[in-house]
């Protein structure tokens, strides 16, 4: 088990106080297919580097790639722990992507006093269509269930050799689950916190158990010529009804207070993926995690 810390200091040194200084730390956590760093490009690209240089202090989890809500959960909760023996503070903010939105959402649930905000960009908070049709489409303990374990396992393992984290527990089948519709629904029957109670609301912006609850989202599949991932993206996005970020519906992805969900952003855009590679007329993904670290700040977190 580990983290990546940043240090918020000056080339000479010196603490940087300001924009992006938040009372507690703020720990990232990654989503499915997940790393901290990767052969040295980091999952959150940039995002880091972009907080610490005005004050932030923030470290990256690193927990299992593929696995349930709940197991990941566990790990990151020790990740916390952690973080918080290191750095002497008493609770952090946690923000997640895609299934790092529900993976934060457990550790607030089962530990809220070591948590002050919970932010979901892009999560998976009521399941995912891409999730539904995989699991629909690829019956129980299938010779396609098999093939398609064997390559998602074959990923991760790239992923764990090229990231350090051989050491983790796997189940691309558990992830699988946990990000359908029905694995989401259930698992936010345990875990309800700032989850909206219609359709395509806001949930609890400070929910009964002290935390303070953020999500926001990209609606786009296509947003730069440039980037390759995006013919996949526009595949995916094929899956669903309704407005979405390739991976992941617009109203899926509402928790607690909705800062938007309309950012010309695909579910890689959001964490500013492929080196940076997005919409040219968008605010760029590294100044909305600025902000909003900002906005943590205003808000006394």
């Amino acid at each position: 088990m580990s983290f990546t810390s940043q240090a918020s200091t000056s080339p000479s040194g010196v603490s940087q106080k300001g924009y992006t200084e938040t009372k507690y730390p703020i720990v990232l956590v990654h989503g499915l297919f997940g790393f901290d760093s990767l052969a040295g490009i980091d999952y959150f690209y940039g995002i880091p580097q972009a907080l610490t240089k005005s004050g932030a202090t923030v470290y990256v989890a690193q927990i299992s790639a593929t696995n349930s809500t709940e197991l990941r959960g566990e790990q990151l909760l020790t990740q916390v722990q952690e973080v918080l023996a290191v750095t002497g503070a008493p609770k952090v903010n946690l923000i997640g992507h895609s299934h790092g939105g529900p993976t934060a959402r457990y550790v607030a649930s089962v530990a809220p006093e070591l948590v002050a905000s919970v932010t979901s960009i892009g999560g998976v908070n009521k399941g995912s269509r891409v999730a539904d049709i995989v699991r629909g489409t690829v019956p129980d303990g299938s010779l396609p269930e098999g093939v398609a374990v064997k390559l998602a396992e074959g990923l991760v393992t790239l992923i764990n050799l090229l990231s350090g984290g051989s050491d983790l527990p796997q189940d691309p089948l558990a992830s699988l689950a946990a990000l359908t519709t029905e694995g989401s629904l259930k698992f936010n029957q345990d875990y309800p916190e700032g989850v909206p109670t219609t359709a395509c609301g806001d949930g609890d912006y400070i929910a009964t158990n002290g935390v303070y609850y953020y999500s926001w989202t990209g609606t786009r599949n296509f947003t730069n010529a440039l980037d390759p991932t995006d013919a996949a993206m526009v595949i995916l996005g094929l899956a669903f009804d309704e407005p979405n970020d390739g991976l992941v519906g617009q109203c899926s992805t509402h928790l607690g207070k909705v800062i938007r969900d309309d950012y010309k952003m695909n579910h890689l855009d959001e964490i500013n993926g492929m080196l940076g590679i997005t919409h040219l007329f968008e605010t760029a993904p590294t100044t909305l995690y600025r902000q909003h670290a900002n906005r943590l700040q205003l808000q006394g977190l």
